[in-house]
């Protein structure tokens, strides 16, 4: 018997599977789980930092916002009264609109509940521009404008909304502001480029002086520069200058999108931490197959001896367990990759997400599973091969 051919490659290599049904499946086991650990942190990592692109190009990075740094001596600088006209005249700018906080108002659903409550809502007067420059939406009712914003009227943002428990606009909403009602004109839907202003309810300029004294100067001014990054990057270079003619260095300009960005890429680095305790579950399964393996050679002596007596070389004998392995390793890759992949749909369902299944994540997890089971039936294969007839039938 000089080779041996493939079919009867494959039927060896898998009797002893068929006849040790249990102790296969957790020797596949042990495989899959190593590789549905690995496939299912690529594909939820790369699913979820594939929904976190999308939304920044949904949302654009073209806004940009400005407000007050420090001073020479470490003191916080503030921002001039005319800072947001002056940002509007930059030629890359399309749109500008200030904020400014309203100094100790608190929102309360009633006169009823402490002030000292404040359910983590601050109140901001805000230019009539702000949802625009944002890109915003309003989820009921409307934003403060020109003909509101003289008079009593609050605009909630998402989470402000939903912690005074308030969802539409409907007939006559009213809140407590520091002791005076404010009829609520309009729910915002979330910000996600600006998540502050979700927990602020946002009244005009023109009331907030009125009765809290607020000046003009802003706390923030949002900037919505004109598409295309150079322009971003031109119109950023400039309203450090627009904003502070005199001391430029006590301005700060930031990016909103840039915090997006720097958490998609944060998340590869729990990619990094997660992948390296998958890899500790597949060698752990490895392990196992080697000591499958290892028992079974040690069952299966009289059939070496026999197959040897009647001809089988060593190297076919080698083959054989090694084939098992094999099978063993491939079998825990496809049903590992299975579910690896079916955890991966699970969360993209229950958050949202379209599914996104890395192509390298499937392939390189099947040859890494590949490797393993050869690498794992390569001893006990060995020492099967080196069986001789007598010793494999000797009888202890």
């Amino acid at each position: 018997m000089s080779r041996l051919l493939p079919r009867d490659l494959l039927r060896l290599a898998t009797v002893g599977l068929r006849t040790r049904k249990v102790r296969a499946a957790l020797s596949v086991l042990g495989i899959s789980i190593g590789i549905a650990s690995l496939v299912a942190v690529l594909a939820i990592s790369e699913t979820s930092k594939a929904d976190l692109l999308a939304k920044i190009e949904t949302l654009g990075t073209n806004l940009l916002t400005v407000g007050p740094g420090e001073s020479l001596f470490g003191e916080e600088a503030k921002l001039a009264a005319a800072a947001g006209a002056r940002i509007r005249l930059v030629e890359d700018v399309e749109s500008a609109a200030a904020v400014t906080a309203v100094d100790g108002a608190t929102v309360r659903r009633s006169s009823y509940v402490p002030a000292n409550i404040t359910g983590g809502i601050y109140v901001e007067a805000a230019d009539p521009e702000l949802l625009r420059t944002l890109e915003g939406t309003t989820a009921s009712g409307r934003f403060v404008d020109r003909a509101t914003e003289r008079y009593p009227a609050i605009v909630l943002g998402a989470k402000a909304a939903k912690r005074l428990g308030i969802h539409s606009v409907d007939g006559l909403v009213q809140v407590y502001v520091s002791g005076r009602l404010f009829t609520v004109v309009g729910v915002l839907d979330p910000l996600p480029l600006v998540p502050d202003l979700d927990s602020a309810a946002l009244i005009g300029y023109p009331v907030a002086a009125r009765l809290f004294g607020t000046d003009r100067n802003p706390s923030t001014v949002y900037v919505r520069a004109r598409e295309g990054e150079a322009q971003v990057r031109a119109a950023a270079a400039l309203l450090s200058s627009a904003a502070d003619p005199w001391d430029p260095g006590e301005v700060a300009v930031s990016r909103p999108s840039d915090a997006l960005e720097a958490q998609a890429a944060a998340e590869g680095a729990f990619t990094s931490l997660f992948l390296g305790l998958g890899a500790v579950a597949l060698l752990v399964g490895a392990i196992g197959i080697a000591n499958v393996m290892i028992i079974s050679v040690l069952e299966r002596r009289s059939e070496v001896g026999l197959r040897r007596a009647l001809g089988a070389r060593r190297r076919h004998i080698a083959v054989q367990f090694l084939g098992e392995s094999f099978v063993l390793g491939i079998a825990g890759g496809v049903f590992g990759v299975l579910l690896g992949a079916a955890a991966t749909g699970a969360y993209a369902a229950y958050e949202g997400l379209t599914l996104l299944v890395p192509s390298v994540a499937v392939a390189g997890s099947l040859l890494a599973a590949c490797l393993l089971g050869a690498l794992a039936g390569f001893y006990p294969a060995m020492r099967a091969a080196r069986l001789t007839p007598t010793d494999a039938l000797r009888t202890t």
